[in-house]
């Protein structure tokens, strides 16, 4: 990012950037879910039975969804816990 003089700003990147955006009360269906977390199906439906992830709201009879601030509070859980595994590598 630069400044009005044209010098370079440089920007701290903390934990703070994996954070979610507040008050999503967005509705992921499957496919999305499936695109933004790169599992598949089946993986999903077993992770959310064994209460690893955000469990599914039903918006229909017959169909579910899942909150999307939950799933990204999913997905930046998951990347601290990697990143703290692997020595931030």
């Amino acid at each position: 990012m630069k400044s009005k003089s044209g010098s370079q700003i440089n920007l701290p990147l903390n934990d703070s950037s994996l954070e979610p955006r507040t008050n999503s009360s967005k509705i992921l269906r499957l496919n999305q879910v499936q695109e933004v977390t790169g599992l598949g199906r089946s993986l999903i439906y077993q992770l959310q039975s064994q209460n690893l992830f955000p469990q599914s709201i039903k918006i229909g009879i017959r169909a579910v969804g899942w909150v999307e601030s939950e799933v990204q509070q999913w997905i930046a859980k998951r990347i601290a816990q990697s990143r703290a595994t692997n020595g931030g590598s």
